[in-house]
């Protein structure tokens, strides 16, 4: 069995703080691990909150450069001393979000590049025969009109700094980050591996515009995960309520995932 808990999203439905960003703890036969660490001290709230001991945690994935999935990790590595960190390389880049207020910036601390316990990626990466990091550079399908406010340095990011996890099992399980790619694009690539279950945002709104993604996009995006009728989609963070209720009245496999909620899969 997996059990998925949420400690850190935008929004929830118990006693949990809430925050403008994600983390997942999971539990599987092998591992305690952390999906994102939220962008500041909630994760570590939360986690008291919800009876979730992250002195346990031995795997940390990153799942992309912005501060609102991993600006918390100096906390965590204060917190815990001995798990490991897998994040991409480029995801210590300069990371920039244009907003109607100005320039802001977004990265993650670069100091931390050094730190002995944050491995470097370059690219796809089994940890072991459970987990499994991929990218998805192929951004064809379905892509979110709202990835154009985020850059990278001075140029509009491809986010090659980007990275999924596989969980392998009898029910496989995909988690993302924002899916910055195209939730179609990525569980595309990941068919490979036969996902039961796909956690996580599909960025199809702009958090500081306040502006949802065209109806004419969800629809085809609805139109293509559709063909994935045996898998159970739990959205959350960066998708929009309104594109989710919109989303959930037309697939009956889509689901929320908040602030304080638990997947258990068999």
């Amino acid at each position: 069995m997996v059990k998925i808990v949420s400690i850190v999203e935008n929004t929830t439905k118990c006693g949990c703080k809430t925050a403008h960003g994600l983390s997942l703890y999971i539990e599987t036969p092998k591992h305690r691990l952390l999906f994102d660490v939220g962008g500041d001290k909630t994760f570590i709230t939360n986690a008291e909150i919800l009876g979730v001991d992250l002195l346990s945690v031995d795997t940390v994935i990153i799942s992309h450069g912005h501060r609102d999935h991993g600006g918390a990790l100096s906390l965590f590595l204060a917190l815990n001393t001995t798990a490991k960190v897998y994040i991409q390389h480029d995801a210590f880049a300069p990371h920039f979000s244009h907003r109607p207020t100005g320039i802001g910036e977004i990265g993650l601390d670069i100091a931390l590049m050094t730190n002995e316990r944050v491995i470097l990626l370059d690219g796809e990466y089994e940890i072991d025969d459970e987990l499994t990091l991929f990218k998805v550079m192929d951004s064809s399908e379905c892509c979110s009109g709202a990835n154009r406010s985020l850059y990278e340095g001075d140029v509009p990011d491809r986010f090659d700094h980007e990275q999924n996890l596989i969980i392998k099992g009898a029910k496989p399980i995909l988690i993302m980050g924002c899916g910055h790619n195209g939730v179609v694009n990525i569980m595309n690539r990941a068919k490979e591996f036969l996902p039961k279950f796909c956690i996580g945002g599909f960025h199809l709104t702009n958090p500081s515009a306040h502006i949802d993604e065209p109806q004419e996009l969800i629809n085809q995006i609805i139109e293509r995960l559709i063909e994935f009728a045996d898998v159970d989609f739990y959205t959350c963070h960066c998708t929009g309520i309104m594109v989710y209720k919109y989303m959930s009245s037309c697939m009956k496999n889509m689901h929320y995932l908040s602030c304080g909620e638990s997947i258990y899969t068999q």
